[in-house]
């Protein structure tokens, strides 16, 4: 008989994935359903399952963390954050389930699983470019989804980058993403050769300015090229164009 762990740090969550995993596969037996990342990575190395469900934000350690330190069973991401896919996938996780849960997505899920499915080239994004050990933690693409799709976004794509209420959004020239990363987190990991930060809730790609112009109040605003948004710089950063 088949078994696995489900690891999530809010429980409601972990009983209704155990609720349709026994009605989708009732010959799986769910052995424990830790709380946090070290009792998951105690639970695999103890209990061998077969399978591990694991929510990526979790107490103590994440799930990227469990899934690289745990070894013999098979991983399956359940998050709410669709910005992990690419590291997801890194770590050879078999799927990653974006929550809320798609019934339909957790039947294909369940099926790799029974069918010892390695991850494949419809199932995983495109794999990073290598980059620079100077620059090994830079972003290079960022996943951005919605409902079961995940899409790659070349960074060098992104024009600005913009807080909002609860995310964080992602201008290119074509579109407008959402991500859960928040703009400090970002701003940590961009190329600083490339972006600037302009404002609180602004971050620009130098290379997208055309000119920064001057209102007759003295407030700077950022003219971009190919793109009709007008973006603040707040006094703060305004030294970055001082030259003006």
């Amino acid at each position: 008989m088949p078994t696995a762990i489900i690891a999530d740090d809010e429980p409601n969550l972990a009983a209704e994935l155990a609720d349709r995993l026994g009605r989708y596969w009732p010959e799986l037996q769910i052995v424990a359903m830790p709380r946090n990342g070290p009792e998951a990575l105690a639970a695999i190395n103890t209990l061998k399952p077969d399978f591990a469900f694991l929510d990526i934000r979790m107490p103590g350690l994440d799930g990227m963390q469990v899934a690289r330190l745990a070894t013999g069973s098979r991983v399956v991401f359940v998050t709410a954050y669709d910005e992990y896919a690419v590291d997801a996938f890194d770590t050879a996780a078999v799927d990653y389930l974006l929550k809320p849960l798609n019934d339909e997505r957790l039947l294909k899920c369940i099926t790799r699983l029974q069918r010892g499915d390695a991850p494949t080239a419809a199932a995983a994004p495109t794999p990073l470019p290598v980059a620079p050990a100077a620059s090994a933690d830079l972003i290079q693409w960022l996943t951005v989804g919605l409902n079961d799709i995940t899409h790659l976004v070349d960074v060098a794509d992104v024009v600005y980058f913009q807080a909002t209420d609860k995310y964080t959004e992602v201008i290119t020239r074509e579109k407008r993403h959402l991500i859960r990363t928040p703009l400090k987190e970002l701003a940590q990991r961009l190329d600083p050769a490339r972006f600037a930060q302009v404002h609180r809730g602004v971050i620009v790609q130098l290379a997208a300015i055309d000119h920064i112009q001057r209102d007759l109040l003295g407030r700077l605003r950022i003219h971009l090229r190919q793109h009709s948004d007008v973006l603040p710089v707040s006094r703060a950063y305004a030294g970055l164009f001082r030259q003006m």
